[in-house]
Parts: C-alpha cells; sequence; structure tokens
C-alpha cells in the first residue's frame, strides 16, 4: 500500500497543475474550517461570558438574602421590644385604673389629670398595637420573600454547582488526554514536536521538518509514523473535533504547478496530513477538518532562520464537545 501512495504522489509532483476542481475543493474546506473555528471561538466566548453572568446573578442573590435575613432580624428583635413596652403599658393601665378607683372620693381635679393620663397612655398603647400588626404584617412578608430567595439561590447554586463539574470534567478529560498524547509521542519531542494544552483544547504542533522536505505536500517516512502514532491514542475519541491547520513562513513560495503561494501550500500539507490520518490511522473522516493558514498565524519572528522553522508547522487542534454544557446553560 505504502508503495501505491509513493507512486500516487510521485505523479501528482510530476504533474504540471492539480485539477481547477481539487483546488476549488481545497479552498473551500479551508472556508469552512475558518468558519467552523470562529463558531467554536463564539461559542468558547459565550459559554465564558454565560457562566460569568450565571455566577454574578449568584453573588447577587446571595447579597440580596444577606440583607433580607439582616432586616429580619432586625424587625423580629423591634417586634420583641414593642411586645415588651405593651406589656409595660398594660400594667401602667391597670396600675391607673386601680388608682383611679382609689381616687373617686379625693376630688375631682385629681381625677380629671388621672382620666387625661389614663387616656393618653390607652392612645399610646393602641398605636403600639397598630404598630406591632404592621410589624407582624412586614415580618411575614420579609419572610415569605425570604423562603422564596432560598428555593432561588438553591437553584443557582446547583446550576453553576453542575455546570462547574462538568466543566471539572472536561478539563480532567482534556488532561488525561493531553497526557497519554504526550506519552505516545515522546519519542518526537526534541523532533520539533510539542503538545501543550490552553483554553481547554489541545494543541499537536508538528514543524515542518518532522513532517515535509522543502516546499513539498509529501509526508515522510518519520513525519509519517508520528501522525499515525497520535491517530492510534485519538481515533476512538467520540467526544471531540479535530482541527488540522497548516502555517508557513513569510518566504515566497517558488515552486511550479498547482501551488501558487504559501496559502495554497499550507493548505495541501493539511490536507496531506488529514488524509494519512484518515487511510492509514484509520480515523473516522467526519472527525477531521484540513484548514491553511498560509503565513499570517506566525509564532515566532521571521527575521531569523529559528524564527522561521517554528512557523512552518502543522497545528492539529484538538476541541472537546461543549453541547452539554449549552443545554444547561439555554434551560
Amino acid at each position: 500500500m505504502n508503495r501505491i501512495l509513493v507512486a500516487g504522489i510521485m505523479i501528482l509532483m510530476m504533474a504540471s497543475c492539480v485539477p481547477s476542481k481539487q483546488y476549488n475543493d481545497l479552498k473551500a474546506s479551508q472556508e469552512k474550517c475558518e468558519a467552523d473555528r470562529q463558531e467554536l471561538t463564539n461559542n468558547n466566548r459565550k459559554l465564558t461570558a454565560d457562566n460569568d453572568e450565571l455566577k454574578a446573578d449568584l453573588e447577587s442573590i446571595s447579597k440580596k438574602y444577606a440583607e433580607l435575613k439582616s432586616d429580619t432580624i432586625d424587625l423580629g428583635r423591634e417586634m420583641r421590644i414593642t411586645r415588651k413596652k405593651q406589656k409595660e403599658l398594660d400594667q401602667r393601665n391597670k396600675e391607673l385604673l386601680d388608682r383611679l378607683n382609689d381616687a373617686q372620693t379625693k376630688g375631682s381635679e385629681e381625677n380629671r389629670k388621672l382620666v387625661k393620663y389614663l387616656r393618653d397612655t390607652q392612645e399610646e398603647l393602641l398605636a403600639r398595637e397598630d404598630r406591632l400588626r404592621e410589624l407582624e404584617k412586614q415580618l411575614n412578608t420579609k419572610e415569605k420573600r425570604l423562603n422564596d430567595l432560598e428555593g432561588e439561590l438553591k437553584d443557582r447554586e446547583a446550576r453553576v454547582q453542575e455546570l462547574e463539574s462538568i466543566i471539572a470534567e472536561k478539563d480532567a478529560a482534556v488532561r488525561s488526554l493531553k497526557d497519554r498524547i504526550s506519552n505516545a509521542l515522546l519519542g518526537f519531542k526534541d523532533k520539533g514536536l510539542t503538545v501543550e494544552q490552553k483554553n481547554g483544547k489541545i494543541y499537536v504542533s508538528l514543524e515542518a521538518q518532522l513532517l515535509f522536505p522543502s516546499g513539498s505536500t509529501a509526508v515522510n517516512a518519520e513525519g509519517k509514523q508520528a501522525l499515525l502514532d497520535l491517530a492510534k491514542v485519538i481515533k476512538d475519541e467520540k467526544d471531540i473535533t479535530i482541527l488540522v491547520e497548516g502555517h508557513t513562513d513569510t518566504d515566497p513560495f517558488n515552486g511550479s504547478g498547482a501551488i501558487k503561494d504559501n496559502w495554497d501550500l499550507s493548505v495541501m500539507r493539511a490536507t496531506a496530513v488529514v488524509k494519512i490520518m484518515t487511510s492509514e490511522g484509520s480515523m473516522d473522516q467526519t472527525m477531521l477538518t484540513a484548514a491553511g493558514r498560509g503565513e499570517h498565524m506566525p509564532i515566532a519572528p521571521n527575521n531569523t532562520a529559528e524564527g522561521k522553522a517554528k512557523n512552518r508547522r502543522i497545528e492539529i487542534i484538538l476541541t472537546p464537545n461543549l453541547d452539554k454544557l449549552f443545554e444547561i446553560i439555554n434551560e
């Protein structure tokens, strides 16, 4: 099979140009990839924003809950003080009535004073009773609102905990996959291959010198082995999407045939990697997307040979499926 593949590649290299339809298909694949990448980026930003908003809501509700609880405590304290004063007024009223009965024989002037004092005391008592009823009404309202907030707070906390649990589960799965990939590709560590985890994704970067001869889109034997080792680890992962990106330096492409510039070269190299991982690595074709970024996403300055070598690369980006998170957020 390898001999047939090499012969096919040799025929392709000797041809003066690639058919226009194939070139257009590659261009269309690259444009679709860019759209998918942008959609993933937007979804990731939306997820982060929604999660932050949910946490902000939870913090606001917690603050309201604390304020309402404090108000309820104050109302309860005031109601207890009012009840105490009411008892004191009841006692004073009783004493005044007793004094009034005793003073019936002591003259009208003292009686008028006692009557006035009794009337004032009774009015104050009635006012206290009205205030007590109002306080009880407010307390009942506050307690009902407090119960409602407690329920809402528990619901919010449950959603946040569920989100954080799923995020932690995803992060753990990504870390585990990253470790397995690193171990599988350990032999290529000092040959221009790196494995990183950032922004919830895994980035496998292979410098062009590990995969391709200069200016070529044909993967060499060592590069093919690295791709097959990677495919063996990730081919059974059903909960990820994989983007294969080709990158170049800023040196103009001087070849001939169907490849006109660095952008063409990056697309065709990404496509060559995808074909090896699917045809020889037995990966599901629906899991991978090939794209070319040309010279437009450098990771090092292009004014040194070392920087250019880092920029000439293939990046294989593994992104976890976040559908379950979006379902929870949209509930």
